[in-house]
């Protein structure tokens, strides 16, 4: 029996490359991160950082790229989200981690959020404000917009109606964020029309 040689795959190869590089000029996260200014996250939660009370916490603008992440891209939970951010050179793009960045653990990413989020209303406000940077940008389409499951036809050209309906649906995102770090599962889907790049909107069945 003739006995074939494992094939080299060059796994060991040594590179000289940033993350930067490794991370396609196109690709949608770009565009997000582009756009979006996510500061003003800081200011919101700072009363519920403490600069001499243990260890160091987890960034809050990491805290809610991590669920932005699941939603874009469809993942079904928390924990599958840590895993998937663990090998794909993109997301630790877009959260900041480096090669050697350890990914936050599942429990330690639960505790940071409760301890950070505690108020619903302040991840909705975030929610609410990262979507609309988006609709300003043109990353999403505000003719399709779906709510609870539920498509509307929004009024492109009424900006109030359409602002109305991205706050509920900061609102709903917000909700089953809290359902599931209880540990209650949901279905994520992509329900807005690409006509070109857009921000997929999160609903559950």
């Amino acid at each position: 029996m003739l006995h074939k040689e494992k094939p080299d795959y060059n796994r060991n190869q040594y590179g000289f490359y940033t993350l930067d590089d490794l991370v396609p000029i196109d690709h949608f996260l770009r565009q997000v991160d582009e756009v979006i200014d996510f500061n003003f996250i800081y200011e919101l939660v700072e009363d519920t950082y403490s600069t001499d009370n243990g260890r160091p916490s987890l960034d809050p603008v990491m805290l809610v790229k991590i669920p932005l992440i699941q939603c874009l891209y469809g993942i079904r939970s928390m924990r599958q989200t840590i895993k998937e951010i663990e090998v794909n050179m993109a997301y630790r793009w877009f959260l900041g981690l480096t090669l050697d960045d350890r990914v936050p653990h599942f429990t330690t990413y639960g505790k940071n959020y409760s301890r950070r989020f505690q108020e619903k209303e302040l991840i909705s406000e975030i929610f609410s404000r990262i979507l609309n940077q988006a609709l300003r940008a043109g990353l999403i389409d505000p003719s399709e917009i779906f709510v609870d499951g539920t498509h509307i036809k929004a009024a492109a050209n009424n900006h109030k109606y359409t602002k109305q309906l991205v706050e509920q649906q900061a609102k709903f995102m917000s909700d089953q964020l809290v359902k599931m770090m209880a540990g209650k599962p949901f279905y994520l889907k992509k329900t807005v029309k690409k006509r070109k790049k857009s921000l997929p909107m999160l609903y559950c069945n």
